[in-house]
Protein backbone atom coordinates (compact mmCIF):
# COMPACT_ATOMS: atom_id res chain seq x y z
CA UNK A 1 0.00 0.00 0.00
CA UNK A 2 1.37 4.16 -0.65
CA UNK A 3 1.03 6.09 1.70
CA UNK A 4 -1.84 7.78 -0.40
CA UNK A 5 -4.14 5.63 1.18
CA UNK A 6 -4.18 7.31 4.44
CA UNK A 7 -4.13 10.81 3.31
CA UNK A 8 -6.85 10.21 0.82
CA UNK A 9 -8.41 8.98 4.04
CA UNK A 10 -7.44 12.10 5.95
CA UNK A 11 -8.64 14.61 4.00
CA UNK A 12 -12.14 12.62 3.96
CA UNK A 13 -12.25 13.03 7.37
CA UNK A 14 -11.31 16.16 7.63
CA UNK A 15 -14.81 17.26 6.11
CA UNK A 16 -16.79 15.29 8.93
CA UNK A 17 -16.58 18.87 11.00
CA UNK A 18 -16.00 21.89 10.02
CA UNK A 19 -14.25 22.78 12.81
CA UNK A 20 -10.59 22.16 13.42
CA UNK A 21 -10.81 22.19 17.06
CA UNK A 22 -13.97 22.30 19.08
CA UNK A 23 -13.27 20.68 22.99
CA UNK A 24 -15.80 17.94 23.66
CA UNK A 25 -15.93 14.26 24.93
CA UNK A 26 -19.93 13.60 23.21
CA UNK A 27 -18.35 12.83 19.69
CA UNK A 28 -15.81 10.79 21.04
CA UNK A 29 -17.91 8.62 23.34
CA UNK A 30 -20.04 7.96 20.53
CA UNK A 31 -17.71 6.83 18.07
CA UNK A 32 -15.94 4.62 20.21
CA UNK A 33 -19.36 2.62 21.69
CA UNK A 34 -19.28 2.04 18.14
CA UNK A 35 -16.14 0.59 17.97
CA UNK A 36 -16.66 -1.79 20.90
CA UNK A 37 -15.00 0.51 23.61
CA UNK A 38 -11.44 -0.24 22.56
CA UNK A 39 -10.36 2.36 25.43
CA UNK A 40 -11.48 -0.51 27.81
CA UNK A 41 -9.36 -2.66 26.52
CA UNK A 42 -5.51 -1.07 26.56
CA UNK A 43 -2.52 -1.52 28.56
CA UNK A 44 -1.85 0.44 31.43
CA UNK A 45 -1.81 3.78 30.66
CA UNK A 46 0.20 6.83 31.53
CA UNK A 47 -1.45 10.28 30.46
CA UNK A 48 1.06 12.97 30.06
CA UNK A 49 -0.91 16.53 29.71
CA UNK A 50 0.78 20.01 29.97
CA UNK A 51 2.09 23.22 27.95
CA UNK A 52 5.39 22.49 26.80
CA UNK A 53 7.42 19.24 27.72
CA UNK A 54 5.05 17.01 26.92
CA UNK A 55 6.56 14.91 23.72
CA UNK A 56 9.84 14.48 25.66
CA UNK A 57 8.22 13.41 28.91
CA UNK A 58 6.50 10.74 26.66
CA UNK A 59 10.01 10.51 25.16
CA UNK A 60 11.55 9.45 28.49
CA UNK A 61 8.66 7.39 29.54
CA UNK A 62 8.94 4.94 26.42
CA UNK A 63 13.09 5.46 26.54
CA UNK A 64 12.80 3.62 30.25
CA UNK A 65 10.00 1.37 29.86
CA UNK A 66 11.74 -0.41 26.53
CA UNK A 67 14.93 -0.66 28.42
CA UNK A 68 13.65 -3.13 30.42
CA UNK A 69 12.12 -4.62 27.66
CA UNK A 70 8.56 -3.80 27.86
CA UNK A 71 6.15 -3.89 24.78
CA UNK A 72 4.97 0.29 24.02
CA UNK A 73 2.69 2.02 22.64
CA UNK A 74 2.93 5.53 22.10
CA UNK A 75 0.63 8.31 21.20
CA UNK A 76 1.67 12.04 20.51
CA UNK A 77 0.82 14.86 18.30
CA UNK A 78 1.55 16.37 15.97
CA UNK A 79 3.71 14.85 13.17
CA UNK A 80 6.16 16.49 11.90
CA UNK A 81 6.42 14.81 8.70
CA UNK A 82 3.21 12.35 8.52
CA UNK A 83 0.79 10.71 10.25
CA UNK A 84 2.14 7.91 10.98
CA UNK A 85 4.65 9.16 13.38
CA UNK A 86 1.86 10.29 16.25
CA UNK A 87 0.83 6.02 16.35
CA UNK A 88 3.75 3.25 17.54
CA UNK A 89 2.42 -0.29 18.36
CA UNK A 90 4.83 -2.36 20.36
CA UNK A 91 7.58 0.19 19.58
CA UNK A 92 6.85 0.31 15.81
CA UNK A 93 5.25 3.26 14.04
CA UNK A 94 2.02 2.16 12.80
CA UNK A 95 2.02 0.70 9.27
CA UNK A 96 0.59 2.32 6.40
CA UNK A 97 -2.20 -0.83 6.14
CA UNK A 98 -2.97 -1.04 9.67
CA UNK A 99 -3.08 2.71 9.51
CA UNK A 100 -5.51 3.27 6.74
CA UNK A 101 -7.64 0.23 7.49
CA UNK A 102 -7.96 1.56 11.17
CA UNK A 103 -8.99 4.96 9.84
CA UNK A 104 -11.57 3.39 7.24
CA UNK A 105 -13.36 1.31 10.11
CA UNK A 106 -13.50 4.66 12.38
CA UNK A 107 -15.33 6.11 9.19
CA UNK A 108 -17.30 3.35 8.57
CA UNK A 109 -18.59 3.39 12.08
CA UNK A 110 -19.09 6.96 12.60
CA UNK A 111 -21.34 6.67 9.18
CA UNK A 112 -20.81 10.59 8.65
CA UNK A 113 -21.55 11.93 11.87
CA UNK A 114 -20.01 15.82 12.70
CA UNK A 115 -16.45 14.69 14.40
CA UNK A 116 -13.22 16.69 14.61
CA UNK A 117 -10.30 15.16 12.66
CA UNK A 118 -8.26 14.70 16.06
CA UNK A 119 -11.06 12.90 17.51
CA UNK A 120 -11.42 10.38 14.66
CA UNK A 121 -8.14 9.68 14.49
CA UNK A 122 -7.80 9.13 18.54
CA UNK A 123 -10.28 6.91 18.16
CA UNK A 124 -9.06 4.68 15.31
CA UNK A 125 -5.53 5.23 17.31
CA UNK A 126 -7.52 3.36 20.10
CA UNK A 127 -8.38 0.51 18.60
CA UNK A 128 -4.81 -0.22 16.90
CA UNK A 129 -3.86 -0.43 20.57
CA UNK A 130 -6.20 -2.89 21.50
CA UNK A 131 -6.23 -4.57 19.09
CA UNK A 132 -1.81 -5.39 19.66
CA UNK A 133 -1.01 -6.30 23.01
CA UNK A 134 1.63 -4.67 24.92
CA UNK A 135 2.58 -3.69 28.66
CA UNK A 136 2.28 0.32 28.53
CA UNK A 137 0.58 2.87 26.60
CA UNK A 138 1.84 6.29 26.97
CA UNK A 139 -0.89 8.71 26.13
CA UNK A 140 -0.14 12.42 24.52
CA UNK A 141 -3.14 14.69 25.01
CA UNK A 142 -3.48 16.56 22.16
CA UNK A 143 -4.94 19.93 23.87
CA UNK A 144 -6.05 20.90 27.27
CA UNK A 145 -7.40 18.32 28.93
CA UNK A 146 -10.26 18.18 30.40
CA UNK A 147 -12.06 18.01 27.32
CA UNK A 148 -9.82 16.68 24.81
CA UNK A 149 -10.19 13.49 22.98
CA UNK A 150 -7.65 11.34 24.76
CA UNK A 151 -9.53 11.96 28.09
CA UNK A 152 -11.37 9.00 27.84
CA UNK A 153 -8.98 6.64 29.95
CA UNK A 154 -10.87 5.96 33.27
CA UNK A 155 -7.97 4.59 35.03
CA UNK A 156 -4.73 5.48 33.96
CA UNK A 157 -1.86 4.35 36.31
CA UNK A 158 -0.38 7.76 36.75
CA UNK A 159 -1.00 10.90 34.84
CA UNK A 160 1.64 13.60 34.28
CA UNK A 161 1.33 17.74 33.78
CA UNK A 162 4.48 19.10 32.67
CA UNK A 163 5.42 22.81 32.26
CA UNK A 164 2.44 25.13 31.63
CA UNK A 165 2.29 28.48 30.46
CA UNK A 166 0.55 30.63 27.88
CA UNK A 167 -0.66 28.93 24.25
CA UNK A 168 -4.21 28.03 22.92
CA UNK A 169 -5.70 30.79 24.93
CA UNK A 170 -9.23 30.65 22.46
CA UNK A 171 -9.79 27.35 23.57
CA UNK A 172 -8.41 27.37 27.40
CA UNK A 173 -8.66 30.29 28.96
CA UNK A 174 -6.58 33.67 29.19
CA UNK A 175 -4.72 32.53 32.71
CA UNK A 176 -2.13 30.26 33.76
CA UNK A 177 -4.96 29.73 36.51
CA UNK A 178 -7.50 29.00 33.86
CA UNK A 179 -5.06 27.04 31.89
CA UNK A 180 -3.86 24.86 34.14
CA UNK A 181 -7.29 23.57 35.29
CA UNK A 182 -8.00 22.82 31.49
CA UNK A 183 -4.82 20.35 32.29
CA UNK A 184 -5.81 19.17 35.39
CA UNK A 185 -8.28 17.86 34.01
CA UNK A 186 -6.87 14.37 33.27
CA UNK A 187 -6.19 13.45 36.88
CA UNK A 188 -8.47 10.85 37.74
CA UNK A 189 -9.41 9.57 41.06
CA UNK A 190 -6.39 8.43 43.32
CA UNK A 191 -4.23 8.02 40.61
CA UNK A 192 -1.00 9.92 41.52
CA UNK A 193 0.37 12.99 39.61
CA UNK A 194 3.50 13.58 38.55
CA UNK A 195 3.90 17.36 38.24
CA UNK A 196 6.84 20.55 37.17
CA UNK A 197 7.45 23.03 39.29
CA UNK A 198 4.33 25.26 38.68
CA UNK A 199 3.66 28.39 39.23
CA UNK A 200 1.30 29.07 42.36
CA UNK A 201 -1.27 30.05 41.03
CA UNK A 202 -1.12 27.30 38.34
CA UNK A 203 -0.04 24.83 41.37
CA UNK A 204 -3.09 25.63 43.72
CA UNK A 205 -5.38 25.03 40.93
CA UNK A 206 -3.61 21.52 40.07
CA UNK A 207 -3.81 20.85 43.63
CA UNK A 208 -7.62 21.68 44.48
CA UNK A 209 -8.49 19.95 41.37
CA UNK A 210 -6.11 17.01 42.68
CA UNK A 211 -7.84 17.02 46.21
CA UNK A 212 -10.64 16.50 45.25
CA UNK A 213 -10.32 13.45 42.98
CA UNK A 214 -8.31 12.30 46.40
CA UNK A 215 -5.53 11.68 43.75
CA UNK A 216 -1.76 12.43 45.50
CA UNK A 217 0.39 15.05 43.01
CA UNK A 218 4.43 14.77 43.00
CA UNK A 219 5.44 18.12 42.17
CA UNK A 220 8.76 19.31 41.32
CA UNK A 221 10.30 20.81 44.15
CA UNK A 222 8.45 18.98 47.28
CA UNK A 223 8.04 15.38 46.08
CA UNK A 224 11.06 15.11 43.91
CA UNK A 225 13.59 16.85 42.06
CA UNK A 226 16.26 16.51 39.19
CA UNK A 227 19.38 18.54 39.27
CA UNK A 228 22.98 18.20 37.43
CA UNK A 229 25.21 16.58 39.37
CA UNK A 230 28.83 15.75 38.12
CA UNK A 231 28.16 15.64 34.62
CA UNK A 232 25.07 13.73 35.33
CA UNK A 233 21.39 14.04 37.03
CA UNK A 234 20.88 13.35 40.66
CA UNK A 235 17.20 12.51 41.59
CA UNK A 236 15.63 12.45 44.18
CA UNK A 237 12.23 11.56 45.81
CA UNK A 238 10.86 10.65 49.21
CA UNK A 239 12.31 6.84 48.51
CA UNK A 240 15.41 7.24 47.54
CA UNK A 241 18.94 9.38 45.86
CA UNK A 242 19.94 8.31 42.04
CA UNK A 243 22.91 9.16 40.43
CA UNK A 244 21.98 9.00 36.63
CA UNK A 245 23.39 9.91 33.49
CA UNK A 246 22.47 13.59 32.16
CA UNK A 247 19.24 13.49 29.96
CA UNK A 248 20.34 12.31 26.49
CA UNK A 249 18.14 15.58 25.11
CA UNK A 250 20.05 18.27 25.40
CA UNK A 251 18.66 21.87 27.32
CA UNK A 252 18.65 22.27 31.30
CA UNK A 253 14.62 22.15 31.03
CA UNK A 254 14.86 18.43 29.83
CA UNK A 255 16.46 17.32 33.42
CA UNK A 256 12.45 18.45 34.44
CA UNK A 257 11.18 16.09 32.06
CA UNK A 258 13.14 13.29 32.72
CA UNK A 259 12.28 13.78 36.54
CA UNK A 260 8.58 13.97 35.62
CA UNK A 261 8.84 10.60 33.95
CA UNK A 262 10.75 8.80 36.27
CA UNK A 263 8.09 10.11 39.25
CA UNK A 264 5.77 9.30 37.02
CA UNK A 265 7.12 5.25 36.90
CA UNK A 266 7.80 5.42 40.09
CA UNK A 267 4.68 6.31 41.51
CA UNK A 268 3.06 3.75 39.03
CA UNK A 269 5.88 0.85 40.52
CA UNK A 270 5.74 -1.47 38.14
CA UNK A 271 8.40 -4.76 39.77
CA UNK A 272 10.39 -4.39 36.37
CA UNK A 273 11.21 -0.44 37.06
CA UNK A 274 15.06 -0.26 38.58
CA UNK A 275 17.86 2.33 38.43
CA UNK A 276 19.49 0.33 35.94
CA UNK A 277 16.87 1.07 33.04
CA UNK A 278 15.79 4.12 34.30
CA UNK A 279 19.60 5.23 33.76
CA UNK A 280 19.57 3.57 30.18
CA UNK A 281 16.49 5.00 29.45
CA UNK A 282 17.37 8.40 30.20
CA UNK A 283 20.61 7.98 28.38
CA UNK A 284 18.83 6.89 25.01
CA UNK A 285 15.75 8.73 24.95
CA UNK A 286 15.13 10.43 21.51
CA UNK A 287 12.66 13.11 20.21
CA UNK A 288 12.87 14.60 17.12
CA UNK A 289 13.13 18.64 16.25
CA UNK A 290 13.78 18.81 20.20
CA UNK A 291 17.46 21.15 20.05
CA UNK A 292 17.82 18.12 16.93
CA UNK A 293 21.40 18.32 15.44
CA UNK A 294 20.89 17.98 11.42
CA UNK A 295 23.46 16.60 9.38
CA UNK A 296 21.97 16.22 5.80
CA UNK A 297 20.93 18.62 2.72
CA UNK A 298 20.38 21.54 4.96
CA UNK A 299 23.66 21.55 7.19
CA UNK A 300 25.71 21.07 3.94
CA UNK A 301 24.77 24.29 3.31
CA UNK A 302 26.60 26.20 6.15
CA UNK A 303 30.49 27.09 5.95
CA UNK A 304 32.79 24.00 7.37
CA UNK A 305 32.83 23.87 11.05
CA UNK A 306 29.05 25.06 11.16
CA UNK A 307 26.73 23.80 13.06
CA UNK A 308 22.48 23.15 12.38
CA UNK A 309 19.87 22.45 14.96
CA UNK A 310 16.31 22.48 15.08
CA UNK A 311 13.44 23.17 17.90
CA UNK A 312 9.87 23.25 17.26
CA UNK A 313 9.44 25.51 20.07
CA UNK A 314 6.97 28.04 19.56
CA UNK A 315 5.14 29.72 22.79
CA UNK A 316 6.44 31.77 25.67
CA UNK A 317 7.76 29.24 27.85
CA UNK A 318 9.61 27.67 24.96
CA UNK A 319 11.41 30.92 24.31
CA UNK A 320 12.30 31.06 27.96
CA UNK A 321 13.60 27.13 27.71
CA UNK A 322 15.78 27.77 24.87
CA UNK A 323 17.37 31.57 26.33
CA UNK A 324 17.76 28.91 29.03
CA UNK A 325 20.38 26.77 27.14
CA UNK A 326 21.84 29.52 24.42
CA UNK A 327 24.18 30.98 26.89
CA UNK A 328 26.16 27.11 26.79
CA UNK A 329 26.44 27.89 22.95
CA UNK A 330 27.83 31.52 23.20
CA UNK A 331 31.54 29.96 23.06
CA UNK A 332 30.69 30.56 19.49
CA UNK A 333 28.77 32.58 16.63
CA UNK A 334 24.97 31.91 17.00
CA UNK A 335 22.43 32.79 14.62
CA UNK A 336 18.59 31.94 14.91
CA UNK A 337 16.02 31.50 12.05
CA UNK A 338 12.90 32.17 12.60
CA UNK A 339 9.53 30.98 11.43
CA UNK A 340 6.06 30.86 12.99
CA UNK A 341 2.51 29.89 12.53
CA UNK A 342 -0.15 32.67 12.29
CA UNK A 343 -1.69 33.35 15.78
CA UNK A 344 0.78 32.51 18.20
CA UNK A 345 2.31 34.81 20.39
CA UNK A 346 5.65 35.70 18.53
CA UNK A 347 6.79 38.71 21.10
CA UNK A 348 6.77 36.33 23.75
CA UNK A 349 8.52 33.37 22.42
CA UNK A 350 10.99 35.98 21.04
CA UNK A 351 11.63 38.11 23.87
CA UNK A 352 13.90 35.79 26.00
CA UNK A 353 15.73 35.13 22.76
CA UNK A 354 16.97 38.64 21.91
CA UNK A 355 19.98 39.55 22.68
CA UNK A 356 21.72 35.83 23.18
CA UNK A 357 21.91 35.46 19.07
CA UNK A 358 24.72 37.36 17.12
CA UNK A 359 21.74 37.56 14.01
CA UNK A 360 18.39 36.55 13.45
CA UNK A 361 16.44 36.11 10.42
CA UNK A 362 12.99 36.40 9.62
CA UNK A 363 11.69 33.13 7.37
CA UNK A 364 8.07 31.49 5.83
CA UNK A 365 9.08 28.73 4.18
CA UNK A 366 5.85 28.03 0.91
CA UNK A 367 4.90 24.64 2.30
CA UNK A 368 4.81 25.88 5.91
CA UNK A 369 1.04 25.59 7.21
CA UNK A 370 -0.22 28.96 8.35
CA UNK A 371 3.13 30.50 8.31
CA UNK A 372 3.19 34.15 9.83
CA UNK A 373 4.45 36.58 7.28
CA UNK A 374 7.99 37.66 7.93
CA UNK A 375 7.08 41.32 8.33
CA UNK A 376 5.26 40.39 11.24
CA UNK A 377 8.13 38.19 12.52
CA UNK A 378 10.37 41.15 12.07
CA UNK A 379 8.12 43.86 14.10
CA UNK A 380 7.72 41.25 16.80
CA UNK A 381 11.27 41.26 17.29
CA UNK A 382 11.40 44.77 17.56
CA UNK A 383 13.09 45.35 14.32
CA UNK A 384 16.07 43.18 15.57
CA UNK A 385 15.58 39.92 12.92
CA UNK A 386 15.95 40.46 9.53
CA UNK A 387 14.04 39.19 6.92
CA UNK A 388 15.35 35.51 5.28
CA UNK A 389 12.96 35.65 3.66
CA UNK A 390 13.86 31.50 3.48
CA UNK A 391 15.76 29.15 5.29
CA UNK A 392 17.89 28.97 2.35
CA UNK A 393 18.56 32.56 2.03
CA UNK A 394 19.43 32.49 5.59
CA UNK A 395 22.02 29.73 5.88
CA UNK A 396 23.32 31.39 2.28
CA UNK A 397 24.34 34.73 4.10
CA UNK A 398 26.30 32.82 6.92
CA UNK A 399 30.06 32.90 6.88
CA UNK A 400 32.70 33.36 9.42
CA UNK A 401 34.58 31.40 11.88
CA UNK A 402 32.78 27.98 13.13
CA UNK A 403 29.47 28.56 14.58
CA UNK A 404 25.64 27.19 15.47
CA UNK A 405 22.73 27.86 13.30
CA UNK A 406 19.60 27.12 15.30
CA UNK A 407 16.36 26.97 13.10
CA UNK A 408 13.49 27.56 15.81
CA UNK A 409 9.86 28.83 16.06
CA UNK A 410 7.62 26.41 14.92
CA UNK A 411 6.27 22.92 14.75
CA UNK A 412 4.93 23.15 11.48
CA UNK A 413 8.25 24.57 10.27
CA UNK A 414 10.12 21.41 11.78
CA UNK A 415 8.36 19.13 9.80
CA UNK A 416 9.56 21.04 6.40
CA UNK A 417 12.63 21.75 7.69
CA UNK A 418 13.21 17.86 8.29
CA UNK A 419 11.99 17.19 4.49
CA UNK A 420 14.06 19.62 3.31
CA UNK A 421 17.34 18.14 4.93
CA UNK A 422 16.35 14.72 3.45
CA UNK A 423 18.84 12.87 5.14
CA UNK A 424 18.00 13.40 8.42
CA UNK A 425 14.35 13.11 7.71
CA UNK A 426 14.02 9.48 9.07
CA UNK A 427 15.09 10.58 12.57
CA UNK A 428 11.40 12.61 12.74
CA UNK A 429 10.38 9.29 12.42
CA UNK A 430 12.59 8.06 15.93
Amino acid sequence: MTQGRSEAILERLHALHPRLIDLSLNRMWGVLAALGHPERRLPPVIHVAGTNGKGSTCAFLRAIAEAAGLRVHVFTSPHLVRFAERIRLAGELVSETALSDAFELAERVNAGAPITIFEITTAAAFWLFAEVPADLLILEVGLGGRYDATNVIDTPVATAITSLSMDHMEFLGDTLAAIAFEKAGIIKPGVPCATALHAPDAAAVVAEVAAAQDAPVLARGSAWSAEPHNGGMRYRDARATLDLPAPALPGPHQFENAGIAITALRAWDPPWLTQVEIARGIASATWPARLQRLHGALAHMLPPGWELWLDGGHNAGAGQALAGHLPAWRDRPLHLVVGMKKGKASGEFLHPLLGLADAIYAVAEPGQHLAMPVEDIVAASGGVAQAGPRIADALARIAGPPGRVLICGSLYLAGEVLKDDAQTAPLALA
